[in-house]
């Protein structure tokens, strides 16, 4: 495996706890329509509050990854500026909730992301709206490759892990096209995690210690792996990814474009930067982040703050109190 040569640019100011606040208050706006069955009052609360709070970020930002392009979203869309227009010219790539409908059937495992790196260093291939993934942690990283069988990589992630194969858990989409990549996970003898959705926060497990989860493998959208690949740059697992055409006329598409459908995006394919930051918050309650807790008067949030140089994560608990959050109050909640 060999990945391609960074961008060792540094980010002048350490901005992570700036974007922690844009995640507590998407997470927070979302929170709100919780188990209430629509999951476009979800998006767009959440939306509207990560907008909010990263305009007030002293940055020069370009959303690399959002909404959609300029005609589909009114803001977070692609090539949108961000920011006080000077300082940091850097990257910006946002999931203000990943698991919309998992927030909107009041299911756990929402998270709001967003993810930061200098200018140019963040590669969302837009053409293929999915990509085939493979995401462990560093004990593996070296051991794995996409286009090896199941049964290989995950004996390999054992043998790294110091570990029989069936100790191991293997995350996966509950999606019908899966249903061979579940029958040889199962074969080799490994444990297997269905989840409904949201496999942004399962990738994340499968690279940090001690989650339960070992190894996230499967097809799933391909905003969602390029945040989970910011997310592995600053742990130090690794994510491998190959473009998944839903039809014929997605892949003639992709041939006609001259993308090559066989190649492997690794890590620094996707986010090529030796100083990423990256932010998580939880919306509805999960295994790596509790959700949004309200209170008289406020709430609690459950967040990650993480940078790729000096490879740090925190875990953030925070209580808000909204009579003092000026900017919360802006948003007319519900």
């Amino acid at each position: 495996m060999i990945e391609g040569t960074r961008s060792r640019r540094p980010i002048e100011r350490n901005i992570a706890m700036e974007l922690v606040r844009a995640t507590e208050a998407a997470a927070m706006a979302a929170a709100r329509f919780l188990g209430r069955g629509d999951k476009k009052l979800v998006d767009q609360a959440a939306v509207d509050a990560m907008r909010l709070a990263l305009g007030y970020v002293s940055m020069d930002g370009i959303v690399v990854i959002g909404e959609g392009e300029k005609d589909e979203a009114p803001m977070l869309y692609i090539g949108e500026h961000i920011g006080g227009g000077s300082g940091l010219q850097v990257d910006i790539a946002v999931d203000p909730v990943d698991g919309t409908t998992l927030v909107a059937n009041g299911l756990p495992e929402a998270i709001s992301a967003v993810a930061l790196s200098a200018r140019g260093t963040i590669n969302c291939p837009r053409q293929f709206v999915y990509m085939d993934k493979l995401a462990t942690g560093p004990e593996a990283k070296d051991m794995v490759d996409i286009n090896a069988p199941v049964a290989e990589n995950l004996k390999n992630i054992a043998r790294a892990k110091k570990r029989n194969v069936s100790d191991l858990t293997v995350v996966v989409l509950d999606r019908p096209r899966h249903e061979q990549l579940l029958s040889e996970i199962r074969s080799a003898g490994a444990r297997v995690k269905l989840i409904p959705a949201g496999d942004l926060a399962a990738g994340i497990q499968a690279a940090l210690p001690e989650t339960g989860v070992d190894v996230l493998l499967g097809i799933g959208g391909t905003p969602e792996g390029v945040l989970t690949a910011a997310a592995i740059q600053c742990i130090g697992g690794i994510i491998q990814c190959k473009a998944w055409p839903r039809d014929d006329r997605e892949r003639d598409a992709a041939l006609k474009a001259g993308i090559d459908l066989d190649k492997v995006y690794y890590t620094d394919d996707l986010i090529n930067s030796d100083d990423v930051f990256f932010a998580a918050t939880g919306v509805s309650t999960g295994e790596l982040l509790k959700g949004v807790r309200y209170f008289s008067g406020g709430a609690a949030t459950q967040s990650l703050a993480m940078r790729s140089s000096s490879g740090t994560v925190r875990w953030v608990d925070a209580h808000h109190n909204f009579d003092r959050l000026d900017k919360l109050k802006s948003l007319d909640l519900p």
